[in-house]
């Protein structure tokens, strides 16, 4: 008996270390953090592809209030309830203080400066695909807006979701944090179309509606819409299938991403306003790099439920 409860404790205590190693949060230094000059045009670019005043703004914000980025908002999930940070420039209870290479991680690794897991209730899935240097620029571009003071409070999630540091085993499925990748094959506007709707673009993507039990992405649905993850309405097919965007030209998504309408006059609704309303702001060639992507994906149905 004694034999096998010290055998018991070795085997715990070395899961144990085991769990500590493999989850521990990854981090971005300084010294890998490029030299680059802050465009703060391309970091505005980057702010509206990404739709991050959507969430971190106070809710249904609209006009200077979208620059306000001071949180408040909160995301009821099946796995509890996420309150959005505050990412204003101020600097006890925003992202004022961050170092770029503080920044970077918290975008690709989901870690932040403090070494803690974020939840993927952050798109960091999405943004681990972005440059370095358009990293850089958004950063640059937030720390021009004007400070907000706000303490955000924790999340209210249910066990065993609330154990943070089991995010590093779910980093280990999901998480691959490899840049972008031009295709070859593809045209340039295919290609940017991809980097805007697979980095920055988050809000296109909108995955949780084909999320597994414990809130990764299925690939394999990906862009093909389904139920809204807040539980009313729907997320609309972006795959060139029948009940997507089939009949759809490149210049009736790029027309849409620009005005609103679509190509039977009708208008954008439900989640596509919040999207359309960021995308507005991008310039041409961007809306029809996106356009010529999402036509250039193979076509998935629309799924009848999660």
């Amino acid at each position: 008996m004694r034999a096998f409860v010290r055998l018991v404790v070795v085997l715990a205590v070395l899961g144990g270390a085991v769990f500590y190693w493999l989850t521990m949060p990854e981090r971005i230094y300084p010294s890998t953090v490029p030299a680059h000059v802050v465009d703060l045009a391309n970091g505005e670019r980057m702010f509206w592809a990404g739709g991050c005043g959507s969430c971190h703004a106070v809710a249904k914000a609209s006009g200077d209030e979208k620059l306000k980025l001071g949180g408040r908002q909160e995301l009821v999930t099946p796995f509890g309830t996420f309150r959005v940070p505050n990412i204003s420039p101020d600097i006890a209870t925003g992202i004022g203080g961050w170092s770029n290479a503080d920044f970077i991680t918290a975008m690709v690794k989901g870690v932040s400066p403090g070494e803690r897991h974020y939840y993927p209730a952050f798109p960091y899935t999405s943004h681990q695909h972005m440059t370095r240097e358009d990293l850089i620029d958004l950063k640059g571009f937030l720390d021009t807006f004007p400070a907000v003071v706000n303490k955000v409070g924790p999340h209210d999630l249910a066990f065993p979701f609330n154990i943070r540091r089991g995010l590093g085993l779910w980093k280990l499925l999901y998480l691959d944090g490899k840049t972008f990748t031009p295709d070859p094959a593809a045209s340039d506007a295919v290609n940017r179309g991809a980097y805007l709707v697979n980095g920055p673009g988050h809000s296109l993507r909108r995955m949780p509606h084909t999320a597994d039990f414990i809130g990764g992405p299925r690939m394999y649905r990906f862009l093909a819409g389904g139920p809204a993850p807040e539980g009313e309405g729907v997320v609309p097919n972006l795959t060139p299938d029948k009940n997507g965007l089939g009949s759809w030209s490149e210049a009736d998504i790029a027309y849409a991403l620009e005005t609103g309408f679509t190509p039977d006059y009708d208008t954008l609704g439900g989640s596509m306003t919040s999207v359309q309303e960021n995308m507005v702001h991008l310039p041409a060639e961007d809306w029809a790099a996106i356009a010529a992507y999402l036509k250039s994906i193979p076509p998935i149905a629309t799924a009848s439920g999660k």
